[in-house]
């Protein structure tokens, strides 16, 4: 079902929602060569508890038998990687990678959740072009992000602009609903047809999230159950933020 926030809703989102961008400017800070991974996922996790927030990918629960809780407050992926990564004190950055996180905050009973992608030092011009393009993607899909538009407006205007610079985007995951859950309805894909889905309504709380690959975008998924990497060995990247639907133009939440 899909939820039309309160003005009071609205506001708790917006606190949570500082959180997590508060959270990026830290991040931003640290990543650099020779720092692990698992460091970034404390600076994270110590930032989001300091201004009185949770963690809420910490401990997420799929669901599924066999499949571990995740274990860490931020996903980290590295160059092939394309989501969830898992941090850890074996994965040290090096120069040249491209570097996903994604997180959730949880403050006051709503969440807040944005993913960027980082370029650690010096990288190829295409991958560092890869990472632009995933970020223009989202401003180009919110451009739809209006009352009386469709869903496919947004995702159509998504898949349209990446493939017109020569990249693939995910297909099986997708931006989504958000609130008191993590994951509400709509699912917003990024690719379709315009006209198609449910219609925009101011109140509308959501987590855009174009995934973009260098190569083919077909995928895979890792023995842990987590992590998502391309199947060519090309390079991905991740630009997500929590928008608000209003009556003119949509406001982003995760963004100071």
């Amino acid at each position: 079902m899909v939820t039309i926030k309160s003005k009071k809703e609205i506001e708790l989102m917006r606190e949570a929602c500082k959180v997590v961008a508060i959270v990026y400017k830290e991040l931003e800070k640290n990543i650099k060569p020779g720092i692990p991974t698992l460091e970034l996922d404390r600076i994270a996790e110590k930032t989001m508890r300091d201004l009185g927030a949770i963690p809420a990918e910490k401990g997420y629960d799929l669901g599924i038998r066999g499949i571990p809780k995740f274990p860490a407050s931020i996903c980290v992926s590295i160059n092939d990687e394309v989501i969830h990564g898992i941090p850890s004190k074996h994965r040290i950055l090096k120069d040249g990678d491209i570097v996903s996180v994604d997180t959730v905050a949880l403050k006051n009973g709503f969440n807040g959740d944005a993913a960027r992608t980082f370029i650690v030092g010096n990288t190829s011009k295409e991958n560092r072009r890869l990472v632009d393009v995933t970020k223009q993607a989202f401003f180009e899909g919110i451009k739809y992000a209006k009352p009386g538009n469709r869903i496919g407006d947004v995702s159509h205007a998504i898949g349209e602009y990446v493939h017109s610079q020569g990249f693939s985007v995910v297909r099986e995951f997708q931006g989504h609903g958000i609130g008191k859950e993590m994951h509400e309805d709509p699912g917003i894909p990024n690719y379709g047809k315009a006209g198609r889905g449910i219609r925009l309504e101011p109140g509308m709380t959501l987590a855009i999230e174009p995934m973009v690959i260098q190569g083919k975008p077909n995928i895979l998924e890792l023995e842990d159950g987590w992590t998502i990497i391309t199947e060519d060995g090309s390079m991905a990247a991740h630009y997500e933020n929590t928008i608000l639907i209003t009556e003119k133009e949509p406001e982003i939440l995760t963004i100071l």
